[in-house]
């Protein structure tokens, strides 16, 4: 009954979704608005506590599980699977591994390094997150290095690969619907289409909105930072950066809108090329480029000689050797882990649908081992360069203090020590701005594809709702910082970690769905290749082999519950319409 009058409401308002999905979805986030215009101190509290209590009693699942995600991810792409491609067995690449690897840039990491580049290895120089490591030291530097790199090259891409992989596997090999409930396919069966499947979906959906309100929160609060860096009569305030993410939201609504797909894309790149721009011009106008140089490739030793190290510490032993006991973890690591861990529906429909033809080897190798890299050398160049500045060996410097008062400073106050600094600081802010606008606008597109359960995505008036939906959570997050008197990050942290555990233990039941799947692949094979052996012996005359379909590839057919094989339907081939997706 409840179905029919939302497909029924559907209808009236001209939507083409899932009704229960979309509505369901919608109403919980307007319910979340609500209480946090009416009961901000209570929410506030509320998930103050929460977020304490999943970082005292779970922390230490969310700094092992994406180490197990890693160390699994590499057993596959080395296993007797790695051959298998995402499609059809004939399916070939779509695009070159030079626009690949540009559209995993674009996906994935822009923002997230345009913000931490300078604040986090900064961060760690200045205040050592390991007992008896003295600040501004030697093994402050190195220590802030590896642990910046440990927490965005290849732990924060394992969180990306393993859901793209499962959507990849999934969708196009069982021709299943694009929704999160399809990678569970192997133990639900067609009750991924039931009650049990839409609760997966509305999860992921809500989970991704409140990961994309918090990056969209902290672009704006290092946007504010950086026009308090232009115009110092300018507060970086909340209700500057509410107004911040007003006009991003409204450009990205406008893109939607005006339907500038490529325009968009045209943007991205344009981004990209930004961004390495200002790595550049770091390198080549630092006072010792040599320096730097040396540093990428000593940055990539100290990453593996800590690497194993960093994995499994957990910081159990602080409550003996530092007077605050156990928390570093807590505001970082897990905040990162429980954040990264929302996007992974985004980023796992997007790494799904540029790779499409690519086998699993090709796709673990490619998603984890590229970003990575680039991470690698963007940390050396901006780490290196910032604590450099700031005084290795020394006491500190305006740097420090900058990260200390307000870490979407970093970057602002890092440029002040270049030529041009108010040109480049321009820049800075145009870039991180327009980072966020194109990915809010490519957020719309995945959340409505979840929704839809296709590429397909359904109407323009889908998308704005989407659109507007993240601007008003992000705005709502920033507010609730500034009424119960917690910095902006402070409330932002609180909020998606404990939005981000429900969503982390879905993606850790993904490796046992894609364990079963691929197991199922190969026993599928072997019946195959046993028929058509014994299809030979009987009728020599005849040709064995898999029933074609339209487009070459053989017909796969799923199993329902009762065992009978039913055919699933086939995926929509449209291409990736926007910078992110």
């Amino acid at each position: 009954m409840i179905e029919r009058t939302l497909d029924a409401l559907a209808k009236k308002l001209g939507l083409r979704t899932n009704p229960t999905i979309f509505f369901v979805s919608a109403g919980l986030m307007v319910l979340f608005l609500l209480l946090l215009l009416l009961l901000p101190d209570r929410i506030g509290t509320a998930f103050g506590r929460l977020r304490d209590q999943i970082v005292t009693d779970l922390g230490w699942f969310f700094i092992l599980g994406v180490t197990v995600w890693l160390v699994f991810l590499a057993a596959v792409a080395l296993s007797r699977y790695g051959h298998l491609r995402l499609g059809g067995d004939d399916s070939r690449p779509e695009y070159s591994n030079m626009s690949w690897f540009a559209m995993l840039f674009a996906g994935g990491i822009g923002t997230v390094l345009m913000f931490w580049g300078v604040a986090e290895p900064m961060s760690h120089f200045a205040t050592p997150p390991f007992a008896d490591v003295e600040p501004y030291s030697v093994e402050a530097a190195r220590d802030a290095m590896s642990i910046s790199l440990y927490h965005l090259s290849l732990h924060t891409w394992a969180i990306f690969t393993l859901p793209g992989l499962a959507f990849g596997f999934f969708v196009y090999r069982y021709k299943l619907p694009l929704r999160v409930s399809s990678v569970f396919y192997p133990f639900l069966k067609e009750r991924i289409h039931g009650p049990i499947g839409k609760t997966i979906d509305i999860f992921a959906v809500l989970g991704t909105l409140f990961g994309l309100a918090v990056s969209l929160g902290l672009g704006t609060s290092q946007v504010g930072a950086g026009i308090n860096a232009l115009v110092p009569a300018v507060p970086n305030s909340t209700w500057l950066q509410v107004g911040i993410i007003a006009v991003l939201t409204a450009t990205a609504v406008a893109s939607i809108v005006a339907g500038l797909d490529k325009g968009v894309k045209l943007l991205s790149n344009i981004n990209i090329l930004l961004a390495v721009g200002l790595m550049i011009f770091v390198l080549v106008f630092f006072q010792d480029s040599v320096f730097l140089l040396r540093q990428i490739f000593e940055s990539f030793g100290l990453y593996l000689q800590d690497l194993v190290g960093l994995a499994f510490w957990n910081d159990s032993m602080a409550e003996f050797t530092k007077e605050g006991g156990w928390g570093w973890q807590g505001g970082w690591t897990v905040f990162y882990w429980a954040w990264t861990v929302t996007w992974a529906p985004f980023m796992g429909v997007f790494l799904a649908r540029i790779s499409r033809g690519r086998t699993v080897r090709q796709f673990v190798g490619g998603v984890l081992v590229a970003p990575s890299l680039f991470t690698l050398v963007w940390f050396a160049i901006f780490g290196w360069s910032a604590m450099r500045i700031d005084g290795i060996d020394g006491s500190g410097g305006e740097l420090s203090e900058a990260v200390s008062q307000d870490v979407a400073l970093a970057m602002f106050t890092f440029f002040e020590n270049f030529p041009a600094a108010t040109l480049v600081q321009g820049i800075a802010v145009i870039v991180v701005a327009l980072f966020f606008a194109t990915s809010s606008d490519s957020a719309s597109l995945v959340v409505d594809m979840l929704c839809v359960g296709s590429t397909d995505a359904g109407p323009v008036r889908q998308r704005v709702f989407w659109g507007i939906s993240e601007g008003a959570l992000a705005a709502s997050l920033i507010i609730l910082g500034g009424v119960t008197g917690q910095d902006g990050l402070g409330a932002l942290q609180q909020v998606i970690t404990v939005i981000g555990l429900p969503i982390f233990l879905l993606v850790f039941l993904m490796m046992f769905s894609l364990v079963k799947g691929l197991r199922d692949e190969r026993v599928a094979a072997l019946e195959a290749q046993f028929a058509d052996l014994a299809a030979r012996r009987r009728f020599p005359h005849r040709s064995a082999g898999a029933t074609p379909r339209p487009g070459g590839e053989p017909t796969r057919a799923t199993v329902s519950d009762d065992g009978e094989p039913t055919p699933a339907p086939a995926p929509d081939d449209g291409e990736p319409s926007s910078g992110s997706v």
